[in-house]
């Protein structure tokens, strides 16, 4: 069987292509973590760390004795990277993007409520922003699902795919409106209010303060699926042209870098006022463009 055979078998046997998805996924994740790093040590004049450092961080914390304050932290730790996985398992599969985004709410309500299980003021505070951070960013998800709809009438990932025009012609408004999604699932700022990226000074861990060992793996682990999740889900703007896709996705990592870099970081309310004034202006005037 050739190279192209095999590319084929497998993009045809939904089964594999999602085994696959699975596995690779949090690897990617985790290089862009890395670049992350590197890039952004560049930047600043410094050499970075290692490149692999995301995997020894992983495995060095699932090295460590397993230990929690109290056992919903466990549950709640296990279900934030199983509903993440199923994201990644609807989209391979093209099934409903509400479905998708709903599934993704829930990933975050679970690290929201893990948070909010121990009696941390940290852990609560990071969890209360991490909530308004999905007040702020799932108005303009709901919007650019319903353009979507407007353009395929249907809400099926595989009707995006099987669309032979790319969705950045059609919404490039609603595109410069999810980058600011983009920003705020990446940890960058000015939108880093609900972690330890930019804010260790006021609320040292955030959300994930009473984390620790292989229970904080598993955050970690989810946070690679969801990097690789919106990674794909910009290069699906330009879903004709697996180059020309992956270039739109890569352009705008490295453009959210240099924001991260240039920017400091905002209050929660500044965020929540931001999200709800320009991207939302931007993604309505592209769904009234779409539905005339």
């Amino acid at each position: 069987m050739s190279f192209h055979e095999t590319v084929r078998y497998i993009w045809n046997n939904p089964i594999i292509l999602t085994i696959l998805a699975l596995v690779f996924a949090p690897l990617f994740g985790g290089v862009l973590m890395s670049l992350d790093r590197r890039i952004t040590a560049r930047m600043q004049g410094r050499m970075g760390p290692p490149f692999l450092q995301p995997f020894y961080d992983l495995i060095k914390l699932f090295g460590k004795q397993p230990l929690a304050l109290h056992r919903p932290q466990i549950m709640y730790a296990v279900l934030h990277l199983v509903f993440m996985m199923l994201v990644v398992v609807l989209l391979v599969q093209g099934q409903d993007l509400l479905m998708v985004l709903f599934v993704q709410a829930f990933s975050v309500i679970c690290l929201v409520l893990g948070g909010m299980s121990v009696r941390s003021p940290y852990s609560w505070i990071g969890s209360q922003r991490k909530i308004l951070q999905m007040l702020a960013y799932e108005p303009v998800l709901v919007l650019l699902i319903l353009a979507v709809n407007l353009r395929d009438n249907s809400f099926l990932a595989s009707k995006v795919i099987e669309n032979p025009n790319p969705l950045i012609f059609s919404m490039p408004l609603l595109f410069l409106a999810f980058l600011c999604v983009v920003a705020i699932e990446f940890q960058k700022s000015p939108f880093d209010v609900a972690t330890s990226h930019h804010a260790h000074q006021e609320i040292v861990k955030g959300i994930t303060l009473e984390f620790s060992g292989p229970f904080l793996g598993l955050i970690e682990i989810a946070h690679c699926y969801e990097l690789a999740i919106f990674f794909g889900l910009m290069m699906a703007f330009w879903h004709t042209s697996l180059i020309a896709g992956f270039l739109l996705a890569f352009c705008s990592f490295l453009f959210l870098l240099i924001l991260d870099n240039a920017f400091s970081r905002l209050t929660s309310y500044w965020m929540l006022r931001y999200m709800w004034t320009v991207p939302l202006t931007l993604a309505l005037a592209n769904l009234i463009w779409l539905w005339r």
